[in-house]
């Protein structure tokens, strides 16, 4: 074929958002805002600072999304009790609702990216995506932290 790798990847990507866009539609979840919810379920009550590097995110973009998730009830921040200068985020009844459907779409996801695919095809395509990333990081070695959190989920 004519397509180059990287368009090929790109045009991955591409169709993985416009997929991943289309299911989150059922929630009231906005892109982005999924991976905050699976960090509070994580561990609930993380500073701001603390969630903008679990998911690799400028300080500035996560205020903004948490206010807008705070404004449709997902999250509630509060002052931390020790430190009245911290203020902790924790996820909401609601939000933990909204968590639920986000997981099932993104283990639907998962399930539509790789059918028909053996499980030594997902290991080896798993090693070449974690090789992918290594490149990267040896040029950007600040992203290391938003990576390594990405392999547990």
């Amino acid at each position: 074929s004519n397509k180059s790798l990287q368009g090929l990847f790109l045009q991955t990507a591409r169709l993985h958002f416009l997929r991943s866009h289309s299911l989150m539609g059922i929630t009231e979840v906005h892109h982005g805002q999924g991976g905050l919810l699976i960090a509070l379920k994580y561990k609930d009550g993380q500073t701001q600072k603390e969630l903008a590097n679990f998911m690799g995110r400028k300080p500035a973009t996560m205020t903004v999304m948490i206010q807008r998730m705070e404004k449709n009830g997902l999250v509630r921040k509060e002052q931390d009790k020790e430190d009245q200068r911290t203020t902790r985020v924790y996820i909401t009844k609601k939000g933990k609702e909204e968590y639920q459907k986000v997981r099932k779409i993104f283990d639907q996801m998962e399930g539509e990216m790789f059918a028909n695919f053996s499980v030594e095809e997902k290991i080896v395509f798993k090693r070449l995506l974690m090789q992918i990333q290594g490149n990267f990081l040896e040029k950007i070695p600040d992203a290391k932290l938003f990576c390594e959190k990405e392999h547990k989920e």
